[in-house]
């Protein structure tokens, strides 16, 4: 019930908007993306005008696709929850698609000698690396990497340090060859461990490690690549940590602009020196996921009521905030979004209140939206309003663009996600064990 009525109000809210971003971008060509530099590649949103998927950026596949975001949204959170608790024994309630194959960020990479170009999905919750290949059974890519084109290409043998750390490895009687699975809902992946040589804007990363998708069943397949930016054995962060010291930031561009380019910073270097920071917490269930200490949330001046158990951190269950970019809409455990909403509509009272869909507080009128802070332990990052609300077509209506758990999911986590974390600088520091924010302006006008 909830993945339809939020499937309802994205439509409602926002197809408009980019239907005429669409159009836009048919009637002015798209401006050129900067090139990537040094260690900085260029971040595209996947869906829009100017996006770099080509096709699918068209104004209905991209309104079909924040049509379906929220209930992705509601999966995705399914799917942080059961990677947060060890011995979880429910697999995610989502299609393979919901999971996999609608990412919301990408970044170019060339892979390969002589390289082939790349389109590689962000996502900082994931350790996987994977790429279709040609030859993939199931997979929808229409430009899979070529294997047999690359002279530095080699597949990983069986008994490698690499091989015991992939997921559920396996090594048939026919292939001396190490292969994995990774199974998701009603889906399913199959791939062979590979090597090759990875280029990232100005630099090359060699012998990187990834999966070469062989088959696909049921809806999972990616059309594009997976850059895993988690901190399992196989990430990307892992295998480059001599390179990037295992420190990395972004900044995500607002879906709002026709430009939709941010940026992805590996390493030290250029990284802000002046930086809220909070400590990164660890779960050592599931230590790939960017816990940080949420100790309250304000609205205007007031610290809302949430029990502190909604807040805390408990690696035995899970709970506590992570940070994620492959979820929308910031979702909070329901204690801590009662509180919040309640607080914003005391601040707006006097304004008749509305719903749209899953999103219920809405104004038909133009109001004044208090800001919130959310509190972490030793930073405060306030919203500004286009963190913090969605407007409907031609901006009659305006909603809090946050959302409790759906209803019936007694998930443990608070997860902020990427509306909330567009036009900042957000650094993940693990060595020093920190997160950072800072206010950058990384969307064009």
């Amino acid at each position: 019930m909830a993945g339809r009525l939020l499937r309802g109000v994205v439509l409602s809210v926002l197809v408009a908007l980019l239907a005429a971003a669409g159009a836009a971008g048919a009637e002015a060509s798209c401006p050129a993306t900067p090139p990537d530099t040094g260690a900085t590649l260029q971040v595209s949103h996947a869906f829009g005008p100017c996006s770099p998927l080509g096709g699918a950026a068209a104004a209905p596949s991209w309104a079909g696709f924040l049509a379906d975001q929220s209930s992705r949204d509601a999966s995705r959170l399914l799917y942080l929850d059961s990677l947060a608790v060890a011995g979880r024994a429910y697999a995610p309630i989502a299609s393979g698609r919901q999971l996999l194959q609608t990412p919301t960020y990408v970044v170019r990479a060339r892979l390969g000698t002589p390289p082939q170009q790349l389109l590689l999905a962000v996502d900082t919750s994931n350790d996987a690396a994977w790429i279709p290949c040609s030859g993939c059974a199931g997979c929808p890519t229409t430009t899979p990497f070529k294997p047999a084109a690359s002279k530095s290409y080699r597949a990983v043998p069986c008994g490698s340090p690499a091989c015991s750390r992939a997921p559920n490895p396996s090594c048939s009687l026919n292939s001396k060859s190490c292969g994995f699975s990774l199974t998701y809902a009603d889906s399913s992946l199959e791939a062979a461990l590979s090597e090759d040589s990875l280029a990232v804007a100005n630099d090359v990363v060699k012998s990187y490690t990834f999966g070469c998708l062989q088959k696909a069943t049921g809806t999972a397949a990616p059309p594009q690549g997976l850059l895993g930016l988690g901190r399992g054995p196989l990430s990307f962060l892992s295998q480059t940590k001599d390179m990037y010291e295992g420190t990395f930031s972004y900044c995500l561009p607002s879906f709002k602009s026709l430009n939709f380019s941010g940026t992805l910073r590996l390493g030290r270097k250029g990284q802000p020196l002046r930086i809220k920071t909070t400590p990164l917490l660890v779960n050592p269930h599931r230590s790939s996921l960017y816990y940080v200490g949420m100790t309250g949330i304000r609205v205007g001046k007031k610290v809302v009521p949430i029990p502190p158990s909604a807040l805390a951190f408990d690696p035995a269950t899970g709970a506590g905030t992570v940070l994620d970019s492959g979820t929308m809409f910031t979702r909070l455990v329901a204690p801590a979004y009662v509180a919040v909403r309640d607080e914003v509509r005391h601040r707006i009272r006097g304004a008749p209140l509305s719903s749209l869909g899953g999103f219920d507080t809405c104004y038909n009128t133009t109001v004044k939206w208090p800001p919130v802070t959310f509190m972490f332990t030793g930073m405060q990052v306030t919203l500004p309003a286009d963190n913090l609300v969605i407007h409907s077509t031609y901006g009659t209506t305006s909603c809090l663009a946050m959302a409790a758990a759906p209803d019936g999911v007694n998930t443990v986590l608070n997860v902020i996600a990427s509306m909330q974390q567009q036009n900042h600088r957000i650094l993940f520091d693990v060595p020093n064990g920190r997160v950072g924010f800072a206010r950058e302006q990384c969307t064009a006008a």
